[in-house]
This record gives structure tokens, C-alpha cells and sequence, in this order.
């Protein structure tokens, strides 16, 4: 039942060239930062990440994505990040573009063993209709476009098929996590994480507080430890580098 690994490092390993990740955080709040930089660490390539976005230019998976360590993406949001558009416009990363409620409950789907389900998001659009540029070739035409999906009426409104998502490895950061995998987000930084939690086979999370079994009250855990395979306790400086995307101040 002890499920706390000694490192990132290690937590990782068997993370082989091509697996499937889904990786929680929006922009860079609450994202598994260590984690990723282990598994940068390792070389590791080839792989398909769905992921609400792409982090930023040199943090988080823009890390992975500058050194060509990303071949698919799955995602919402790829605003921040000049290298993922210029990977994607010249044909270098292949992306599927999301709708971000229907991605978040894609994971969740997949994580709860539904294989599908039907929504109104993207009723009447390519989303639906197909031919969203998922690859382009290196001279500006699509070479991999998205197919059509089935579309059904309910109470006389069209709906369209989604399929539930489901990923061989998932990296989350929580806030506060117990040995026996049982976590606690905190604020916003919860966003995709229990979702993306949910969708893996082998979840690794890195918390920043490491508490023993019991010590979370029931209505503390946002996500139980049967999501949860590996846990990876941060130092204290590891917790508190957290960086803002954009920094508002007033005049």
C-alpha cells in the first residue's frame, strides 16, 4: 500500500519511447514540473501527450516539446508557445485540437471505463464534420485531417460521439498526497489533474506535502489512491518554484 517513490527519477523509468501521457495543469499552474523534467532528463521520445495545453516556451512539456521529445498532442489550448505552433505549421508535431470541456470529460470518461458518450460541443463544425488539420506537410497542406464522427439526435437536438480517453502513463501535481496515493489539489492548480489522474494506467503524482495514511480527513481527498500508482514526495524548494505565465501589475 506504500506507494511513495524515492525520486522523480525513478518514478519514470519504465516510461518507454512512444507511451501514451496524460499530463495534468492549465498553462503552468499545478503542472507535474519535476516529473517532466525527469523523464526529459531520461531521453525519452516519440511520445502522445494529452494535455490541456502545451506549457510555455522552456517550461513544463515546452521542455519536451523543444528538444522533438512530443509526436502527438491532444489538446485544447496551444496559445504561449511559439515553438508548438511553428512545430505544428511545418508539419514537425501532429495535433488534435479539443474542445476543452469535451477534453476534460474525455479523461474523465476514460478514467471511469465509459467509452463514449455524446455532447452538443461542436455540433455543426469540423469538429464534428471532420477535416480539422491534425498534421500538416512541410509545404502548407493538410496531410492528416480529422475524420467525421457520428452524429445522433436526442429530444430532437444533434449531438456528437466522443470517446472516452485513456493514456498508458499520467504525471499529476497535488498539493498534498498520503502513501497510499489518496491526493489533494489546491485551488486552481486541481484543474486537469484528477481528470488526467483518472485516464492513466500508471499515474505518478508528485505532491508537496507527503502526509501518512489517515491523516487526510475523507472530505479532504479530491482524488482516491486506487487512481494512483506512484508517489513522489517534492523538497521544499521543488514546491515553491512556481512560475506565472503572465504577471499583471498595476500602473
Amino acid at each position: 500500500m506504500d506507494k511513495v517513490i524515492a525520486s522523480a527519477t525513478e518514478a519514470v523509468a519504465d516510461i518507454p519511447h512512444g507511451a501514451s501521457l496524460a499530463v495534468g495543469g492549465f498553462g503552468l499552474s499545478g503542472i507535474p514540473d519535476v516529473l517532466i523534467g525527469a523523464l526529459h532528463g531520461q531521453g525519452t521520445g516519440g511520445l502522445r501527450v494529452v494535455s490541456n495545453n502545451c506549457g510555455v516556451d522552456g517550461r513544463g512539456l515546452g521542455v519536451l516539446l523543444a528538444d522533438g521529445r512530443i509526436a502527438r498532442v491532444t489538446g485544447s489550448y496551444v496559445g504561449e508557445n511559439k515553438e508548438f505552433a511553428r512545430q505544428y505549421l511545418s508539419g514537425e508535431l501532429e495535433v488534435e485540437l479539443v474542445p476543452q470541456g469535451t477534453l476534460a470529460e474525455r479523461l474523465r470518461a476514460g478514467g471511469a471505463g465509459i467509452p463514449a458518450f455524446y455532447t452538443p460541443a461542436g455540433v455543426g463544425t469540423q469538429v464534428a464534420q471532420g477535416g480539422l488539420p491534425w498534421r500538416y506537410a512541410p509545404d502548407g497542406s493538410v496531410a492528416v485531417a480529422s475524420p467525421p464522427k457520428e452524429t445522433r439526435d436526442f429530444a430532437s437536438r444533434p449531438y456528437v460521439l466522443e470517446h472516452g480517453i485513456t493514456t498508458d502513463y499520467a504525471l499529476v501535481r497535488a498539493w498534498r498526497g498520503d502513501r497510499h496515493g489518496n491526493l489533494c489539489f489546491r485551488r486552481a492548480a486541481a484543474n486537469f489533474n484528477p481528470l488526467a489522474a483518472m485516464a492513466g494506467c500508471i499515474t505518478i503524482a508528485e505532491v508537496e506535502e507527503l502526509v501518512e495514511g489517515g491523516d487526510l480527513r475523507p472530505d479532504e481527498v479530491h482524488l482516491p489512491g486506487i487512481f494512483v500508482q506512484r508517489v513522489v514526495t517534492l523538497t521544499a524548494e521543488e514546491a515553491a518554484d512556481k512560475q506565472i505565465e503572465k504577471r499583471t501589475v498595476r500602473t
